[in-house]
């Protein structure tokens, strides 16, 4: 009887431990991919404006967007690629329409490709900060001011922004 009441106790505090691994996953990814630029993630705070452009080198930058089955929207960037110096300021906006009967907030999560790229790409001003309400059937221009850092690698020639939107249930309730 002894033995069972040691491996109860054994299998419960394994269970602890591997609940308590599986929530610290998350957070601890995030580190990983900020420090890293691995898995294409960028920050989610406003850069600072870059004041060097190297106009003896263009970089393509293309335009993706997708967005969760869940959230009946239109989502769409209005151009599908540019070329661009490194230090050089652009603005693109991407075009979102609610498509429901009902009013609901959307957030965009971005990723660059390549990965190793990401941490190069510097957004200025972007959706993607901020949650983005929508009327029933309203539409929205939303913008992206961003540029490439000049230390970005030259073996780097093309650079994918891709968002992917979902529906946000953080502040649903309270609209």
């Amino acid at each position: 009887m002894a033995s069972h009441k040691l491996l109860v106790r054994k299998l419960i505090v394994v269970c602890i431990a591997m609940f308590g691994f599986g929530f610290a996953l998350v957070p601890l990814y995030d580190v990983f991919c900020r420090y890293t630029g691995i898995n294409g993630k960028t920050e989610n705070t406003a850069a600072p404006v870059s004041k060097k452009v190297d106009e003896s080198r263009e970089v393509s930058v293309e335009f993706l967007a997708n967005r969760d089955p869940g959230i009946p929207w239109r989502f769409a960037p209005e151009i599908e690629r540019i070329v661009v110096h490194p230090g050089q300021i652009k603005i693109i906006h991407f075009e979102v329409e609610n498509l429901s009967s009902e009013a609901m907030i959307g957030r965009a999560v971005p990723s660059v490709s390549p990965g190793e790229a990401a941490r190069y790409f510097k957004k200025i001003e972007c959706f993607c900060f901020v949650e983005q309400p929508l009327d029933s059937r309203e539409h929205k221009s939303m913008p992206v001011q961003f540029y490439i850092d000049p230390e970005l690698p030259e073996r780097f020639t093309t650079i994918t922004l891709s968002y992917r939107l979902y529906k946000s249930t953080l502040h649903t309730a309270n609209r």
